[in-house]
C-alpha cells in the first residue's frame, strides 16, 4: 500500500470515473428496463459477469457457503430488488440517492454483532438520512411510488448484510470475489424471471432486443463488475480505505444529475432537499470520525 494519504492526480482520475460509471449506471438501468423485465436483466448481468470472468480469474481462497451467501445478498436481494423498484416504481436519480443508505445498515449490523453502542455523530447522521427518507416518502406520487421506496431500503440493507459477508471472507481480490460470487447470483434470478415474467416474455425480449439493449446489458457486467470494482480494488490495495472510501459519495450525485440530464427527471425543492439531508447525514458519518483522529493527532 502507498504512504501518501492523498490520490495522485491519475489514480482521482481513476477514482471518479468509477464512481461516474456506478452513478450514471442508474440511468443505464432505466434504459435497459424499455427492453428487459428486471429479474431477466439482473439474471443476465451475473451471468456476463461470472462468464467468462471464472475461466480467467482464479477462485478466491473462501469458503463456498460464503461466496454463495454474498452471491444471494448482492445479487438476488440488492440488484433483484433495485431492478424491480426502478421498474415504474422509482425514479433512477431518487434510487441512486436512497440506496446509499446501505451505509447506516451496515454501521446498524456492525454495531449489533459486537454490542457496541452508536455514538452521538452516528445518531446525528442517522437522523438526517432519516429526515431526508422522510420527505421522500411524502411525495410519492407515480413515478415514485412508497413501494418502490421500500423495495430501495430493503435492497440498501440486503447489500450491507453483504458489504459484512464479504468483509468476513478475507479474500484478497476483490474482482475474483464478485465474479465468483456471480455464480450463486445468476441462477436464482433467472428462475425468479422464468417463474414471474415468464417464458414468453424473456423470449421475446432477448429476441427484439435492439443493440443498444444488449450494449446495456453488457455494460452492467464490464463496466460496473470488472472496471468498477476491479479498479477500486486496486486503489483500496495502494492507498488507505479512508482515502479511496469517500470517493463513492459522489455516486448518488452523478445519478441524479444523469438523471436529469438524459431522461429528464423533475428536481423540484423538495428532492433537492431530500437530497441534501441524506448527503449530509453521509458525509457526517464518513468525515467526522476521521476529522476527530486528526484533532487528536493534532493535540498529542
Amino acid at each position: 500500500m502507498s504512504e501518501s494519504q492523498v490520490l495522485s492526480p491519475r489514480h482521482a482520475l481513476l477514482a471518479l470515473a468509477v464512481v461516474a460509471v456506478w452513478g450514471t449506471n442508474f440511468v443505464v438501468i432505466r434504459l435497459a428496463l424499455d427492453q428487459f423485465p428486471p429479474f431477466l436483466l439482473a439474471g443476465l448481468r451475473f451471468t456476463l459477469a461470472a462468464v467468462p470472468g471464472v475461466f480467467f480469474l482464479p477462485r478466491p481462497r473462501v469458503k463456498w457457503s460464503n461466496l454463495a451467501a454474498y452471491g444471494l445478498l448482492i445479487g438476488a436481494g440488492q440488484f433483484g430488488l433495485l431492478f424491480f423498484a426502478m421498474d415504474g416504481r422509482i425514479s433512477p436519480g431518487l434510487a441512486s440517492l436512497v440506496i446509499q443508505t446501505q451505509v447506516f445498515f451496515t454501521i446498524f449490523l456492525s454495531m449489533a454483532r459486537i454490542g457496541e453502542r452508536l455514538r452521538v455523530f452516528q445518531i446525528v447522521a442517522c437522523l438526517l438520512a432519516v429526515a431526508g427518507i422522510g420527505v421522500i416518502m411524502r411525495h410519492v406520487s407515480g413515478g415514485t411510488t412508497l413501494f418502490g421506496l421500500l423495495l430501495v431500503l430493503l435492497a440498501a440493507s440486503s447489500w450491507a448484510i453483504g458489504n459484512i459477508v464479504a468483509r468476513e471472507s478475507g479474500a484478497r481480490n476483490a474482482l475474483a470475489y464478485v465474479v465468483w460470487s456471480s455464480l450463486f447470483a445468476a441462477p436464482p434470478l433467472l428462475l425468479v424471471a422464468l417463474l414471474r415474467e415468464g417464458p414468453a416474455a424473456i423470449l421475446h425480449s432477448v429476441t427484439y432486443a435492439t443493440p443498444a439493449g444488449w450494449l446495456a446489458v453488457v455494460w452492467q457486467s464490464v463496466g460496473n463488475s470488472w472496471f468498477g470494482y476491479g479498479s477500486w480494488a486496486f486503489l483500496l490495495a495502494r492507498y488507505p480505505s479512508a482515502t479511496v472510501s469517500p470517493m463513492a459519495l459522489l455516486v448518488p450525485v452523478f445519478g441524479m444529475a444523469a438523471s436529469v440530464f438524459w431522461l429528464g427527471e423533475p428536481m423540484p425543492a423538495w428532492k433537492l432537499g431530500a437530497a441534501g439531508l441524506v448527503f449530509a447525514g453521509l458525509a457526517i458519518s464518513v468525515f467526522y470520525p476521521r476529522w476527530r483522529a486528526a484533532q487528536r493527532l493534532r493535540t498529542a
